[in-house]
């Protein structure tokens, strides 16, 4: 997979999210996570599927050694919030 070069790979709430330097999701890029996630919480999808082979691959920025899982998550809720607003 392709290395990431977009800017959320910076974005600094990363940084509050657990670390994991283990399994597949070693070195994927937890902002890509955080947009799927967004992505499947703003039309409130109802199977989540985060495919960590579907990442590109990052250890720049914040997004160093975090937890794809988690910023996943993380966006899925964060999506979800921001289609009621």
């Amino acid at each position: 997979m392709a290395t990431c070069t977009d800017q959320h790979r910076y974005w600094v709430f990363f940084e509050q999210l657990p670390d994991d330097q283990g399994g597949i999701g070693r070195h994927k890029c937890c902002g890509c996570a955080y947009e799927k996630g967004y992505r499947a919480g703003i039309i409130h999808g109802e199977i989540l599927n985060i495919n960590l082979d579907s990442l590109h691959e990052s250890q720049a920025g914040t997004v160093r050694h975090k937890s794809p899982h988690a910023t996943y998550a993380q966006g899925y809720l964060d999506g979800v919030k921001a289609s009621y607003r």
